[in-house]
């Protein structure tokens, strides 16, 4: 949890990344978050038959994406997503649930970080983004 705290700007409520479980600096990384009946965001989505806000299950793969950066290319800047081209989902996430997260970096110049993502449960795929662009903000 330590390095994951050094390296994400987040915190409760939003720091969506419990266990970095491997990577390899300048080209992805793999991690999860475990879904718990406790998040703050199943009160109100949806009362009775609650799963995960696709827009957190993005922010989650995007956080991942700060992990596969190499150390050396790391900046103090706050990192924010720019462009995403595209987003599938293709089941919800619920309580119980291990979202595993994994990050594929394309290219990394300067400030900017392009790459692909997979948010998965159980080895099913629940979500995908493609051509994600984040950028350093000062």
């Amino acid at each position: 949890m330590n390095t994951i705290l050094n390296t994400l700007p987040h915190r409760y409520p939003f720091l969506l990344v419990d266990r970095v479980v491997e990577a390899e600096p300048g080209k992805w990384a793999r991690g999860y978050k475990n879904i718990s009946y406790n998040e703050w965001f199943f009160e109100g989505h949806f009362p009775g038959k609650p799963i995960m806000p696709g827009v957190l299950i993005v922010e989650a793969i995007a956080q991942m994406s700060a992990f596969a950066v190499d150390e050396k290319k790391r900046t103090d800047a706050t990192p924010v997503i720019a462009e995403i081209k595209d987003v599938s989902f293709k089941k919800p996430v619920q309580p119980g649930d291990r979202l595993d997260l994994y990050f594929e970096i394309s290219s990394h110049r300067g400030p900017f970080l392009k790459g692909n993502g997979i948010a998965s449960v159980n080895g099913e795929t629940v979500a995908k983004i493609t051509d994600f662009l984040g950028v350093g903000k000062q």
